[in-house]
């Protein structure tokens, strides 16, 4: 039962560093000698057992010291004592002659014991002394928990493990795992084998293949680390939405029975489970079935989030299910889904968990309420009887930058929200319904290089934030905090900044230096940005810089972050494309909008593209207008071409234009059309594209002005999800060669 590893470190220990902070602490005088003449005694049942084998391991691990199996002397004591309140509280003593451990349940001894592993000294040595203190202790909150994604990227068992130890030594009680997912299935069923031979793996834009999944040994592996770990595993299998890589590996479970792809894109995908077929429910009961088994954990998460209702609208047998059971509209079918589910469930023992989606349409009130889209989903919730635990404030996928340290101590579990519209009194009324918080961690831009950086310090935040909830104090938390990184630094944890991303790029044309500048604002002092120009991936080995690295020549740099010799981030490529209106004057009848401008005022002209990603800082974007760009080159130009970059991503309300019109002109008065572009695209393709406009002359012309204009879409489309909305026009850099 192998507990993380500690080298020799240096520091004493510091019962005023614990996280999370206990309820009640009070120092005593002396101190307790720990060496091999210590014994650990504990109860002769199973699980006192395997807690003291966990803590001897521990100690040995992080001390050196091997605890005799017997003595009469110097003693560390497990202890069930009824008188103990609480099925998670505990009592921990200190004394010169023995530490005891005392807890009414083995939850509450095991907590007891972590505790005790933070007040050992972070060093290694044949005698170490632990200072005096008592310590009663219990949590606020009985839900405390992080969901992982394993859908959108695979993450190795071992590296969940990792995971589950750092959860378990800050007294988080439940590991949900995201098992299923439109990108990927991860969980093998036995009888149907092609969910993994077929739903766990894609085909990526480069035309890689990706993917990954748990055998059923790997599964029960896992869960039985973690309850070793005193921390409940709860499987998530997504219904009725969020199913395309099921629907890719078995067509008939979709209303359209159409051969699909496992999309390698992200975004709200229309494939779901056909809620009018009854061979949906029997594959749903097949799969419920193997997945209980492998999970004792009295809840099941179904999901319910993000289901579009398009194709259970066109679907004969959905809607005559509808009128079979007298329901309304689609709505309503997915309650009726839900609670079908619930059932099925209900009659395996165990109760039913989704998204706040699971309301729509009405939900049982036993079914516990997971609640992402704010206070007021909440309130329902609550009104209705159901027990909820909150995760909206709490996404770790969420930039380190926009969800610092801070926020997410400061973070009300409920109700902390004033422009949600709910009544606060309702969550002061309701507060035993509220089981905890859960931090979700969605890893569409996540995976091995930087899920601990999301997580780690914000998990630790969380986890005192709902052990000891209305004991709250920042500046004392912080405080404790900083005697955790050299623990974290020793296990080897990539922990992210407090309060800043891991790295913000910025690169732009400098008119002044006539090079582009990369800047890069660092969340670690000492971290290093390594990169090559070559187009080759850089590691440890390649060039680096800090703050500052400046290029003259076109072409493809990449840059990637290193922190102590580890890799933090993914490599980020920007194309640089020297041409003549670099560094020119643009000006536009509609300015794009704040949120999506570029890298500055010469975002059109400072030689960037943008990559397939929007977001990425290079894109311009306009909601409020039709784009019309003027360039001025400054004097008469000789010129051949002219081109200009526009991305479609649907999922995102992003459409190519209708049509592009290019001219030119001398004087900025009289202009001569070049070209006039009309634009064909499907609307509602959800993959990502950048489509290149260009007017080509077999011979030079000359101007001093350069426009182009683009119209935009439109109205979304029927069949969007958001149909009647104005869709957006994104464009990037204006090369003229």
């Amino acid at each position: 039962m192998a507990a993380l590893l500690l080298p020799c470190l240096q520091g004493p220990a510091n019962a005023h560093s614990l996280i999370p902070k206990p309820q009640h602490i009070e120092t005593r005088e002396g101190t307790f000698a720990l060496d091999a003449q210590v014994s650990l005694h504990a109860p002769a049942d199973a699980r006192s057992q395997e807690i003291a084998r966990f803590l001897h391991e521990a100690i040995m691990q992080q001390t050196g010291i091997a605890l005799a199996e017997t003595g009469k002397g110097r003693r560390i004591e497990l202890r069930l004592d009824r008188a103990v309140a609480g099925e998670e509280a505990y009592r921990l003593e200190v004394a010169p002659k023995r530490i005891t451990v005392a807890a009414s349940t083995h939850k509450g001894l095991f907590w007891g014991v972590q505790t005790l592993r933070q007040l050992l000294p972070l060093q290694r040595a044949n005698t170490m002394t632990i200072p005096a203190i008592r310590i009663e202790d219990a949590p606020e909150f009985g839900y405390r928990g992080h969901m992982f994604d394993v859908g959108r990227h695979f993450f190795p068992v071992d590296f969940l493990k990792q995971q589950i130890d750092l959860l378990s030594y800050y007294k988080f009680n439940t590991f949900r795992w995201h098992l299923t997912e439109d990108q990927g299935w991860r969980i093998e069923i036995k009888k149907y084998p092609k969910l993994t031979e077929v739903g766990a793996w894609r085909t990526e834009a480069d035309g890689s293949r990706y993917g990954g999944f748990y055998t059923q040994e790997q599964i029960r592996d896992v869960v039985e680390y973690a309850r070793l770990r005193n921390i409940m595993v709860i499987p998530e299998i997504e219904m009725p939405g969020h199913s395309s890589a099921a629907i890719a590996a078995y067509p008939f479970l979709s209303c359209h029975k159409q051969q699909i792809d496992v999309p390698p894109f992200w975004g709200v995908h229309k494939d779901i489970y056909c809620a009018g077929d009854e061979t949906t429910f029997a594959f749903l009961q097949d799969v419920l079935d193997e997945v209980i088994a492998l999970f004792p954990a009295p809840y099941f998460h179904i999901g319910g989030d993000e289901v579009p209702k398009d194709q259970w609208q066109a679907c004969a047998s959905c809607q005559q299910r509808i009128r079979d059971e007298g329901l309304k509209d689609e709505h309503e079918l997915q309650s009726w889904f839900v609670k079908r589910i619930q059932r099925y469930l209900a009659g395996k023992g165990k109760t039913l968990m989704g998204w706040d989606e699971i309301l729509e349409g009405g939900a049982d009130r036993n079914a516990i309420i997971e609640v992402w889209r704010g206070d007021a989903e909440g309130a329902k919730a609550l009104a209705n009887g159901n027990r909820v635990v909150s995760a909206g404030p709490y996404y770790f996928d969420s930039s380190l930058s926009k969800l610092k340290l801070e926020d997410v101590y400061r973070t009300e579990i409920v109700g902390g929200d004033p422009d949600s519209g709910a009544d606060p009194a309702i969550f002061a009324r309701h507060r035993a319904q509220v089981l905890g918080a859960e931090a979700p961690l969605w890893t569409e831009h996540i995976t091995m290089l930087n899920a601990q950086a999301m997580s780690f310090p914000r998990l630790q935040a969380l986890a005192e934030s709902l052990w000891n909830h209305d004991g709250r104090d920042y500046a004392d938390f912080w405080q404790r905090l900083q005697a955790h990184y050299p623990l974290m630094d020793a296990w080897k944890v990539a922990y992210g900044p407090e309060d800043k991303d891991v790295v913000a790029y910025s690169l732009a044309w400098s008119p002044e230096r006539q090079r582009w500048q990369m800047r890069a604002e660092r969340g670690f002092d000492d971290l290093v940005v390594h990169y090559t120009l070559d187009g080759s991936e850089p590691d440890d080995a390649s060039a680096s810089f800090t703050d500052l690295l400046e290029l003259e020549q076109s072409g493809v740099v990449k840059v990637v972050p290193f922190r102590r010799g580890r890799q933090y981030a993914a490599t980020r490529a920007y194309a640089l494309t020297s041409h003549l209106a670099l560094g020119s004057t643009v000006s536009y009848t509609v300015a794009p909008s704040p949120t999506y401008s570029g890298a500055g005022a010469l975002a059109q002209v400072d030689g960037l593209t943008g990559s397939d990603n929007f977001r990425d800082g290079v894109w311009l974007g306009w909601d409020d207008g039709d784009l019309a760009a003027t360039v001025d080159l400054q004097q008469d130009t000789r010129f051949q071409s002219l081109s200009l970059r526009f991305l479609q991503d649907s999922r995102s309300w992003i459409l190519l234009p209708k049509r592009v019109r290019m001219s030119a002109s001398s004087d900025g008065v009289h202009w001569r059309s070049l070209q006039a572009t009309p634009i064909e695209a499907d609307p509602l393709d959800p993959a990502p594209a950048i489509r290149t406009i260009e007017f080509t002359s077999r011979k030079p012309l000359r101007a001093r002005y350069l426009r182009v204009e683009a119209d935009r879409y439109g109205l979304l489309p029927v069949g969007h999800a958001a149909a009647g909305k104005q869709a957006w026009l994104f464009a990037d850099e204006i090369i003229v060669k």
